[in-house]
């Protein structure tokens, strides 16, 4: 059983969190699914990603790897996205506009 940790003091995350940023970059979306599946399959519930992800940042791929978690976690449904606690952060200032523009969430949802 995967040991869990007091993050910030009301919530429980997995010692181990898993990492995205290369995920559409270096693995496909077939592969990160498989790789989410496994880590929750094994305790994890803590992920972690960016709205700049993968990396490194090119505005072909930049929120690539949210649009990919957000996929899996709907697939998954309400359950799922119960149990998982996802880690996010934003890009501060940047020559790279396409990082910091306003993007629109696919239908709107938060990831």
């Amino acid at each position: 059983t995967m040991r869990t940790i007091s993050l910030g003091g009301k919530l429980n995350v997995s010692v181990c969190c898993l990492g995205t940023m290369t995920w559409g970059e270096q693995n496909n979306e077939e592969e990160a699914h498989q790789q989410l599946d496994y880590a929750v399959k094994e305790g994890v519930n803590f992920i972690d990603t960016a709205e700049l992800y993968p990396v490194p940042p090119k505005e072909a791929t930049v929120g690539i790897t949210e649009e990919i978690i957000g996929r899996w976690l709907a697939k998954g449904g309400p359950e799922l996205r119960s149990k998982i606690i996802l880690a996010s952060k934003v890009a501060g200032h940047s020559d790279r506009r396409y990082i910091t523009a306003n993007r629109t969430v696919p239908r709107g949802e938060p990831v």
